[in-house]
């Protein structure tokens, strides 16, 4: 299993924007072929931040739904409301 998480800063006029935006495509999200769960997260200091914290059967799973033509449309409008560069992060869950 792996967990994606990625920020996103949005200028604050962008915020409603973007929850459109997630909320109309976060069910299509769910049904992708792999994903076990997303969740968004916004911070509760700064509300321009938000999070996605995704869960996937594999890394070839996350990687399928990122070449796949709907993300490509999403995040290309989702881009547009940034105001830094999102940071990414895939990790696995260590057992010591």
């Amino acid at each position: 299993m792996l967990t994606r998480i990625v920020k996103m800063t949005f200028e604050p006029e962008n915020i409603p924007s973007f929850e459109r935006l997630f909320q109309a495509s976060e069910k299509w999200i769910r049904s992708f072929p792999g994903c076990l769960k997303v969740n968004l997260l916004q911070d509760m200091k700064d509300p321009s931040v938000f999070f996605t914290y995704s869960q996937w059967e594999s890394e070839a799973a996350l990687e399928a739904y990122r070449q796949s033509e709907f993300f490509q449309g999403v995040w290309g409008q989702t881009r547009t409301l940034f105001s830094e560069r999102p940071k990414a992060w895939s990790l696995r869950l260590r057992d010591i």
